[in-house]
């Protein structure tokens, strides 16, 4: 490295996951042109990387707030481009951090001249580390028992009330609850599929009423009225869960069907919903190995699926629906569109939809460099769960 040339952070080099950070670079020459890089290795060992060309200005400075990259895995003015723009070095693969406790290390090198490459030729310049933390300073963590699964329990600092909300994800994850608990929202992580896939003959509702009523005896919980929300089928649960069990105010739907997906769901020691069916032959293979399964479910609409489609009519429930043009997983704009027409027609709580265009997909997951899911969220939630 070149101890003249200088890569800042700011304002600190320790951050919390979903906060922005400055990117600027001193001591480079007049005019010159260096790559940036960002590289990280996610809890599966799976490395993703990005890197875009600049343009030092005439005092040898780089500011990523202010100047364009020319070229890259992005262009432009994008203050956090090197995060958003990470791509895994092996095909397909998507990026898993999902345990509160650890923090993401992410390292940002600058280097000589024109090299996007994925492998670095030479040595950086200059290079910091970057250690972006899922908890924030005061939140508890606390594992809870809900016999068919573990739990985690996030609670932030302060007397309270908070808002209380029950964090579905497909399977085990502790991000999106920990991010949330940093808002001021107590938050119970929940897995919707408590065994593996191979497993699971049929699911219940029942464990997760149970994780209801934890948050709504929780003493820093201001309301008995509670959020949820899920992403995929944790957002097709979330749905039975507020149509079906007393005691949801807000739902947050994420990418999801608006139909049983998979297993029959039980409640109560009864069937209260079918599986939607799905014709495998309509899976569509791609040149590079991927497959877009997007239109293999049946309709949900069709009368011949009665049984299997979520009276989300029945709830008493807010619902913002987000759903991502570009999710080769789910049609998800068709069944949001679905949903929204029959909450309309029933004249029950006027619903949200929101729609997110090309290049956002399945994941949707809010970054720093667009935080725009994370509040809408965080604005819902918070209006309607302590109402």
């Amino acid at each position: 490295m070149f101890p003249q040339v200088h890569l800042h952070l700011l304002p600190s080099t320790r951050c919390l996951f979903d906060d922005p950070i400055h990117v600027k670079v001193a001591g480079l020459g007049s005019g010159q042109v260096v790559t940036m890089r960002a590289r990280a290795t996610d809890e599966r060992g799976v490395v993703f990387r990005s890197a875009a060309i600049y343009r030092a200005d005439g005092g040898g400075e780089l500011d990523l707030c202010r100047d364009a990259a020319l070229c890259g895995t992005y262009e432009g003015v994008e203050p956090m481009g090197l995060l958003w723009s990470m791509r895994a070095a092996v095909p397909h693969k998507y990026f898993h951090w999902n345990k509160a406790l650890s923090p993401h290390v992410v390292r940002f090198s600058v280097h000589d001249g024109v090299d996007v490459e994925e492998e670095e030729r030479g040595g950086a310049l200059a290079e910091a580390t970057n250690e972006r933390v899922l908890m924030g300073e005061g939140v508890t963590r606390e594992v809870i028992d809900l016999g068919k699964c573990s739990a985690v329990l996030f609670t932030p600092p302060g007397e309270g009330p908070f808002p209380g909300v029950l964090d579905l994800s497909t399977f085990a994850s502790e991000k999106r609850g920990s991010l949330l608990s940093n808002k001021d929202f107590v938050v119970l992580s929940v897995p919707a599929l408590y065994d593996k896939t191979a497993n699971v003959k049929h699911l219940e509702l029942d464990y997760l009423e149970e994780a209801l009523r934890v948050l709504q005896q929780h003493p820093k919980v201001g309301s008995d009225g509670l959020g949820v929300i899920g992403r995929s089928k944790a957002g097709d649960i979330a749905l039975s869960l507020a149509s079906f069990v007393p005691g949801v105010r807000a739902v947050v739907w994420i990418n999801a069907c608006s139909a049983n997906i998979g297993a029959p769901l039980h409640y109560r020691g009864r069937q209260i919903l079918s599986p939607l069916t799905a014709d495998l032959t309509k899976i569509i293979p791609t040149s590079d190995g991927a497959s877009i399964v997007k239109f293999c479910t049946s309709d949900p609409d069709g009368e011949e699926n009665r049984t299997s489609r979520i009276p989300v009519e029945n709830a008493s429930a807010h619902f913002l629906f987000l759903a991502a043009e570009d999710d080769l997983n789910y049609d998800c704009r068709t069944y949001m569109e679905s949903m929204v027409a029959r909450l309309r027609v029933a004249g029950v709580l006027e619903p949200i939809p929101a729609i997110f265009g090309r290049e956002v997909g399945y994941t949707l997951n809010w970054s720093p460099a667009n935080p725009r899911t994370f509040y809408i969220i965080c604005i819902m939630l918070c209006h309607f769960s302590l109402k």
